[in-house]
């Protein structure tokens, strides 16, 4: 048995043959690798995709070991795109992992070629990023799914799936139409995770201590000086409390949406 037969050979009983060579082929780019993107991003590799583009701008901070699949005591600092696309090739070595440390914005989406892919995910935490790759990725003809937020949830049996317009009760969701609504409308429906949970904070937002985190004489990708330090967390309005078991769940269950579309495909 070869390394993919028996690396995938669970899932082939599931699927069939035929069915995990058309996996195979399929194309899948994520933006957003933090609580909810990294967790999709294994679970895609894990069943059977092998061209898979990871895409965020952010190093790993202490804050995020509790939540984040790549992070843990021993990689904090790194770049999360490559910490990631390491554990992803350790997984699967035959796969074709595209790292991109860079910041997604309406500026630079044509860097990304989004008409090059099958599906495109919105992991994304910034408001104005993802307003504009829901715009973006809509207008191509690509599958595309979105992550609502992730945070202030503890119950998993809360976590839903609707179409865009359908999403209710998510603050995030809810923020997004209004804004979407003064501008141009999303090319095609599409569907979102989401949960009407909303819980408050209890605890006090303390400091990180993000400058221990970083590692100052390293250049972000292709030699960005202007990514070399980048984190979120000093950056944020608000930081909102998450737990793994959530995010993982949103992460799963896009994996899940790519993979059910695949699956019904003929």
């Amino acid at each position: 048995m070869g390394l993919e037969q028996g690396i995938f050979h669970r899932t082939e009983l599931l699927y069939g043959q035929e069915k995990m060579d058309y996996i195979a082929t399929a194309k899948v780019i994520i933006f957003g690798i933090g609580g909810v993107g990294s967790w999709c991003a294994e679970s895609l590799i894990r069943s059977g995709i092998r061209h898979l583009t990871i895409v965020d701008s952010d190093r790993i901070c202490i804050t995020n070991v509790n939540r984040q699949l790549h992070a843990t005591t021993l990689t904090v600092g790194e770049v999360k795109t490559d910490a990631l696309k390491k554990r992803l090739l350790e997984i699967n070595p035959n796969a074709e992992i595209t790292a991109i440390q860079k910041i997604y914005n309406a500026e630079n989406s044509d860097f990304f070629k989004l008409d090059e892919y099958d599906y495109i995910i919105d992991a994304i935490d910034s408001l104005r990023c993802k307003i504009d790759l829901i715009r973006t990725a809509t207008q191509t003809s690509a599958v595309f799914f979105s992550s609502m937020g992730a945070a202030l949830k503890v119950d998993p049996t809360k976590i839903q799936v609707a179409e865009f317009w359908k999403v209710k009760g998510d603050p995030l969701g809810a923020c997004i139409r209004k804004v979407i609504r003064r501008g141009e409308l999303p090319g095609k429906k599409f569907l979102c995770v989401y949960g009407e949970e909303v819980l408050e904070n209890k605890g006090i937002n303390k400091s990180c201590g993000t400058a221990k985190c970083l590692c100052p004489k390293d250049k972000g990708a292709e030699g960005d000086p202007e990514l070399a330090n980048h984190e979120w967390c000093s950056l944020k309005a608000a930081i909102n409390g998450s737990v793994a078991h959530i995010t993982a769940i949103f992460g799963f269950t896009l994996a899940g949406l790519v993979m059910n579309d695949l699956y019904q495909k003929e």
